[in-house]
């Protein structure tokens, strides 16, 4: 009984410890994290820079997005005017009055830091390391310059490792399967909006999409994002077809409004199970049909 009790009173105490910690989270890092994650892995893929040390640049440069900064010149790394073009903005920060980079938009200030970092001589050798290596990432950015602030290796790495940020080094662990569910996309990205329906994130093809191009643009790998949208064999893709950026549901949720389909002439079960995001072999076992079933026109079919 006493073992038992003192087991018991154990698991109490680390349960509590546990809520203390996750409600210290800074509950801007965590929508900001949620939400840029993906740009960073994708960011990582494409230029080498680990998720995890874009994600700590980009909350501490921003200040999760709140910064001025960020709010009215979509700058999230704090990268000044130095052989710059494009849009300005002025803003105190070791000087009065400093000139940094306006952008369209955070996906291109993202990039912008990717490509300020590849190509400048100063920071090659941070592309010798490894992607999984953010403390000598972190150290490396500080002695190469990048920030003044002496403390600044060591800011990065306890953001990092307060919140888990290098678990997103290794790219795509936001889409797997088992957590599909957790995705967030920002609402744009290099090419495509993103939208959101019932749960899941999907973008509509624009001209001359294809499958490889779209896994490249959101860091899915092309046979992934064949199977989440169930393409057969030697399908292609059109201007205007829905393409779900995870797997599909097995039904509509219970507050969808419209839960029975009536099928319109042209309609086939992979269209209708793409239209409302339904699984095609739970669309089937919903309506009781088999494989070979057609849909014909005025058919009605359930959808939860």
């Amino acid at each position: 009984m006493l073992r038992k009790q003192l087991f018991l009173l154990t698991l109490f105490l680390l349960l509590n410890l546990s809520n203390a910690f996750s409600q210290n989270k800074n509950p801007d890092y965590v929508r900001y994290i949620k939400q840029y994650a993906p740009v960073a892995q994708q960011q990582q893929k494409k230029y080498g820079i680990p998720a995890s040390i874009k994600l700590a640049q980009g909350i501490l440069e921003s200040q999760a997005g709140n910064g001025r900064l960020a709010r009215e010149a979509n700058n999230h790394f704090g990268i000044k005017c130095t052989n710059w073009d494009g849009k300005k903005i002025y803003h105190d920060d070791d000087k009065k009055n400093e000139c940094f980079r306006r952008y369209s938009s955070v996906l291109d200030s993202y990039t912008d830091h990717s490509l300020f970092l590849a190509k400048r001589e100063r920071y090659a050798s941070l592309f010798t390391l490894k992607t999984t290596d953010y403390k000598s990432w972190a150290r490396g950015l500080r002695k190469c310059g990048y920030a003044t602030d002496p403390k600044y290796a060591d800011k990065l790495i306890k953001l990092i490792e307060e919140y888990d940020l290098h678990k997103y080094d290794k790219v795509n662990v936001s889409f797997s399967r088992s957590e599909n569910k957790d995705i967030s996309f920002p609402t744009w990205y290099k090419t495509h909006q993103v939208y959101k329906t019932d749960g899941l994130y999907y973008v509509v093809a624009q001209n001359n999409a294809t499958y490889e191009l779209l896994a490249e643009e959101f860091g899915i790998s092309e046979k992934k994002l064949k199977r989440f949208n169930e393409i057969p064999k030697n399908m292609d893709l059109q201007k205007g077809d829905i393409v779900y950026l995870q797997e599909k549901n097995k039904k509509v949720g219970r507050n969808a409004t419209v839960k029975k389909h009536t099928v319109k002439a042209g309609d086939t079960m992979h269209s209708i199970s793409q239209k409302y995001g339904i699984q095609l072999p739970y669309l089937y076992a919903l309506n009781r049909k088999n494989t070979d079933y057609r849909p014909e026109k005025g058919d009605v079919l359930r959808l939860r």
